[in-house]
């Protein structure tokens, strides 16, 4: 499967049950990126979404991406699935939020092929790495 999620500086997800932040031309680009693709999510995640966008929600997303799909994740932890996560979109905000839920996913096992830069609507610059399994 191909994960996506956003942390912050401290590779942070979460704070009291609530997502750090959001961005409009992230979900765009997760869009754009995903397209031809099932993406899955948990009805969470699925909240900032259009209704109209192609997204297949799953109260165990990571359980039910396929080889090929992708899976955004904010208030899930991905490390019982490390096995099946080939590649893996991070998105950082490039701030330093408070959190209570981290990203936990050992990074080592995985190399990073990419990473670009670009404006959102609410950050000035948001970060996409992409990482391939190793």
């Amino acid at each position: 499967m191909i994960l996506m999620a956003c942390v912050d500086d401290g590779m942070g997800m979460m704070f009291n049950h609530r997502r750090q932040s959001s961005d409009s031309v992230l979900r765009l680009r997760m869009l754009s990126v995903t397209a031809g693709h099932k993406f899955w999510m948990n009805e969470y995640t699925a909240s900032q979404f259009d209704s109209a966008d192609s997204i297949n929600v799953s109260e165990d997303p990571l359980g039910s991406a396929g080889e090929d799909d992708f899976c955004f994740v904010e208030n899930v932890d991905p490390t019982a699935h490390a096995d099946k996560i080939l590649r893996i979109y991070l998105y950082r905000w490039n701030r330093a939020y408070p959190s209570d839920f981290k990203f936990m996913l050992d990074l080592s096992g995985y190399q990073l092929e990419s990473s670009v830069d670009f404006a959102g609507n609410s950050h000035e610059k948001i970060t996409e790495e992409v990482y391939i399994k190793k």
